[in-house]
C-alpha cells in the first residue's frame, strides 16, 4: 500500500528525505545545529554552516558524515531513507531495542 501524502514520501519529495529527517531528528534531541555538527565531528567553525546546508537540502551528507550525524542522533543510517514514518519509527525503535527485544520483535514479525 502506497504511503499517504501527508505521512509519506509524497509530502516530501525523495531528494529533500534525509534533510527532512536530520531536521526533525536533530530538533527531537534539542541540539543546535553547532551542537550536532561539532558532536559529530565536524570543525567547530563550520559545523553549524554545514548542518544548515544539509537541512536546507542545499546539499547532502555523503554516507560517512551521514553515519556520524546518525550516531549523535541516535538513528539508524535506515531512518534518514525510510519512506514513511512508521517505517522511520519502526527502524529507530529497533535500533535502540534489546537483543532481547529485537528477537522478540522479529518472532513476531515471522508469525
Amino acid at each position: 500500500m502506497p504511503a499517504s501524502p501527508s505521512r509519506g514520501i509524497a509530502a516530501t519529495g525523495s531528494v529533500g528525505l534525509v534533510a527532512k529527517r536530520l531536521r526533525q531528528a536533530r530538533e527531537e534531541l534539542g541540539l543546535s545545529q553547532r551542537e550536532l555538527g561539532v558532536r559529530a565531528g565536524l570543525d567547530p567553525s563550520v559545523a553549524s554552516p554545514r548542518i544548515n546546508q544539509y537541512e536546507q537540502n542545499k546539499h547532502a551528507p555523503n554516507i560517512a558524515v551521514l553515519g556520524q550525524l546518525a550516531v549523535v542522533l541516535q538513528r539508524p543510517l535506515a531512518y534518514f531513507y525510510a519512506a514513511d514514518e512508521d517505517l522511520a519509527e519502526l527502524v529507530t525503535t529497533f535500533h535502540r531495542s534489546s537483543a532481547r527485544e529485537r528477537q522478540r520483535l522479529m518472532t513476531s514479525i515471522r508469525s
